[in-house]
């Protein structure tokens, strides 16, 4: 008998909703700051000066979905049977300057590298479930 584990679900709260529905309308939002334009993943406040109450100064602007890979993991062995090893799990380094931690996908495990340009896509990995996973960027893609 086969059984499907579910995949663990992200953890929205009132603060991270709009990342989300911005995901589910395939688009990738990061917090910025009005007054300085510094961008912010995850949502917070401006840390280069003071900030409006209930960040007020602070809006969910559309991001380039650009970067390049600062630091990553081959997981070999899979620590839930929801998820097929052997899967890329990395931090980018956004165009913005925020980190972002996700999977590369679309290439093999092997061939992600540090510094390699990646760029957002919208994964449709479960019923009722989108994540924004990363690609190698067509770029790349263009000189191989």
């Amino acid at each position: 008998m086969t059984t499907t584990v579910p995949r663990p679900r992200p953890n929205i709260n009132e603060d991270i909703r709009p990342f989300w529905d911005a995901v589910k309308e395939r688009r990738f939002k990061l917090m910025r700051c009005q007054t300085c334009s510094a961008w912010y993943w995850p949502a917070a406040y401006c840390r280069f000066h003071a900030n409006e109450p209930f960040k007020g100064n602070m809006k969910w602007e559309q991001a380039s979905g650009r970067g390049k890979v600062f630091a990553f993991n081959v997981h070999r062995k899979a620590f839930t049977p929801a998820f097929e090893a052997p899967y890329v799990y990395a931090l980018i380094e956004l165009e913005e300057g925020p980190m972002f931690g996700s999977n590369v996908i679309g290439c093999r495990p092997e061939d992600v590298k540090i510094g390699m340009p990646v760029e957002v896509v919208f994964s449709d990995v479960e019923e009722n479930l989108i994540l924004p996973q990363f690609r190698p960027s067509s770029i790349v893609c263009e000189r191989a």
